[in-house]
This record gives C-alpha cells, sequence and structure tokens, in this order.
C-alpha cells in the first residue's frame, strides 16, 4: 500500500521556523517529483514547492526565499523547512508524489498520491 505520511506542523510565533517531514512507503519514490501542496480554509489546494529526482526544485513566488524542500532518496523521504513564517502561511500541508514529469509541476493534477495534511499555525 503506497503511503504518504506528513509530520511536524504545529503551532509557531510569526517569524519562526518549522520543518515538515513526508515519509513515503509501499514503493520507491526515488525517480518522482514531489511536491508541497497547501491549503487555507476557504481556499483551494495550492502549489508551494517541487523537487525533482535529481534535487531540481521550483516555489511559489509568495515563499521563495523562506522555505526549502529536500529529499533523502536512502529515507524515501521529503523535507519542507519553512522559516520567517507569516499568519498567511496557515494551513493545511500536503506532500504528494508524480510519477511522470511532463505536464505543470505546480498543477495538483500531476500527482498521483498524496498524503493526509499536517496543520501549520502561525500566531501573530
Amino acid at each position: 500500500q503506497v503511503q504518504l505520511v506528513e509530520s511536524g506542523g504545529g503551532l509557531v510565533q510569526a517569524g519562526g521556523s518549522l520543518r515538515l517531514s513526508c515519509a513515503a512507503s509501499g514503493r520507491t519514490f526515488t525517480y518522482d517529483r514531489m511536491g508541497w501542496f497547501r491549503q487555507a480554509p476557504g481556499k483551494e489546494r495550492g502549489f508551494v514547492a517541487t523537487i525533482t529526482w535529481s534535487s531540481g526544485t521550483h516555489y511559489a513566488d509568495s515563499v521563495k526565499g523562506r522555505f526549502t524542500i529536500s529529499r533523502d532518496n536512502a529515507r524515501n523521504t521529503v523535507y519542507l523547512e519553512m522559516n520567517s513564517l507569516k499568519s498567511e502561511d496557515t494551513a493545511v500541508y500536503y506532500c504528494a508524489a508524480a510519477t511522470r514529469y511532463s505536464g505543470t509541476y505546480y498543477d495538483p493534477r500531476l500527482y498521483s498520491y498524496w498524503g493526509r495534511g499536517t496543520q501549520v499555525t502561525v500566531s501573530s
């Protein structure tokens, strides 16, 4: 059974940091594109960051310079380091895996596997 399990969310003050982890199991994700998305109450799920199998990265403009995505293929784990957090970063954060590279990396429809999400709340 393929699973993506996020962890590391929580409550943090504005300006603080959190590190999210996404542990993958059930298949090898080494060559997959991995991504982080987020969804705030009343809003659509939006792209945050993505990383290719060779560690090429892309970020949403809103998080560029503050968030860093990385991966440890030996551990089948993807990370999202979040610094200088703002109240507008409050959302449920989802990890996702795409088995193909054709398509638009920020489109959720590209991704075949999804975790259940972890809540990040930033207090101002």
